[in-house]
């Protein structure tokens, strides 16, 4: 059941498969370290769907009612990977890190667990682009006592999800699922990470294949483990992101902004774990009993408790290209390369930037930042003139901070 395949020679490894046969058309650029920029600009009306909307769109209640035969769906029909129905399952989801969490006794059979991998693999990850500044403000109060409080001056996030398919509204995208390697150090259905037997690191003693995602279901099927858990990991790939970090932060700096300024890639939707039935597997994840054991500090025993009881597989990885490299060296992209990204967003970036906001940047501040402001029209010249002097004193402001520098600590 858990003997590793003897299948090698040329075949394509069954545990590295395509989710997508028709990867659409795609944009091929030459590789090149330097700092050469000048690429074309994207048109607002090239941009690929919100990946929310098409989700919206087609998410009908997949865990409230059984699954029906599926019908094949015409070409100009889009197609959206929903999240998978089973019918004795228990499904949580952290609304923070949109981490998934299913308990159900039908998924410790390795078919069942096989498929329902695969189905959670044809999800894409949530990565975004985010862009937080802060500087620090010292109070005194009349007592003389001095305190230090953190004030963000902007939080502003861009998806990148649409930019992981050729075709974001057919669901075009070159993703793979694939294993862990020998030589990679995870959890194989144990409590600390290791690597396979016979590895060290990239070397590989022996040459034995590793396990294709169908022998991992059964050696976790095969466990006798009271509490074990089964993880797929999404993944964004291919994306050159410090040179994305590198151009956001001379954008804000440009601004003269002098705050703290943090540009991260922070990725929801990237975890799946499969829990075993177990009474404790059902207490771990109920949100009323987690509050209680922190608050009498009961987790202080459980924790240890659960870490050392629970065998983990670590061992299912989706990866999500954004490029790859393409033969004679060149790098190719699935949607837009990461200077076209930016030549996109960077006027939207900077005008929310300057503007504090607080939020997730969509298409509509992509056109509202490439527009000219609109003139009011409310019916009364004097309320459109008292509205049109109030929002130029507000741009001369924000042209004055520009020149004296502004978020600096205070």
């Amino acid at each position: 059941m858990g003997n590793p395949s003897s299948q090698k020679g040329g075949k394509a490894a069954a545990d590295s498969v395509s989710l997508h046969t028709n990867p659409g058309e795609s944009s091929t650029d030459n590789y090149r370290d330097g700092n050469d920029f000048d690429t074309p600009e994207i048109a607002v009306d090239d941009l690929p769907p919100n990946y929310n909307d098409a989700l919206e769109s087609s998410e009908a209640a997949s865990l409230l009612q059984p699954p029906v035969a599926p019908m094949p769906a015409p070409n100009n029909v889009p197609v959206v990977a929903k999240r998978p129905y089973v019918a004795d399952a228990t499904f949580l989801e952290d609304i923070n890190t949109g981490a998934q969490f299913w308990i159900a006794k039908s998924l410790e059979y390795p078919a069942e667990l096989e498929s329902h991998i695969r189905q959670l693999a044809a999800i894409p990850p949530r990565p975004y682009i985010k862009l937080v500044g802060t500087h620090t403000e010292t109070t005194r109060d009349s007592k003389g006592k001095t305190e230090k409080n953190t004030v963000t001056d902007f939080d502003v996030s861009v998806e990148l999800t649409p930019y992981l398919f050729s075709d974001a509204q057919y669901r075009r995208s070159w993703t793979q699922l694939r294993t862990v390697d020998n030589g990679e150090n995870t959890r194989r259905g144990t409590i600390l990470r290791k690597r396979a037997p016979g590895s060290n690191q990239s070397i590989e003693v022996g040459g034995d294949p590793k396990p294709t995602l169908q022998e991992w279901c059964h050696r976790y099927a095969a466990s006798h483990a009271g509490l074990k858990v089964f993880a797929l990991q999404r993944r964004m790939v291919g994306f050159d992101e410090e040179r994305v970090k590198q151009r956001l932060r001379t954008l804000v700096n440009d601004t003269n902004y002098r705050g703290h300024l943090k540009v991260e890639i922070v990725t929801k939707d990237s975890l799946v774990e499969v829990y075993n039935e177990a009474r404790i597997n059902h207490w771990r994840l109920t949100n009323w009993i987690q509050m209680l054991f922190m608050f009498t500090l009961l987790f202080i025993f459980s924790w240890p408790y659960l870490w050392l009881r629970t065998k983990r597989w670590e061992v299912a990885i989706a990866e999500w290209p954004y490029s790859r490299m393409a033969e004679g060296g060149n790098k190719e992209y699935v949607s837009i390369g990461e200077d076209q990204w930016y030549n996109l967003w960077g006027r939207a970036i900077c005008k929310a930037v300057l503007e504090k906001r607080q939020t997730v940047l969509d298409q509509a501040d992509l056109r509202r930042a490439q527009d000219a402001e609109p003139a009011f029209n409310t019916g009364s010249s004097t309320v459109d003139g008292a509205l049109g002097l109030f929002r130029a004193s507000m741009n001369a402001m924000n042209e004055v901070s520009r020149q004296l520098g502004w978020g600096g600590d205070c």
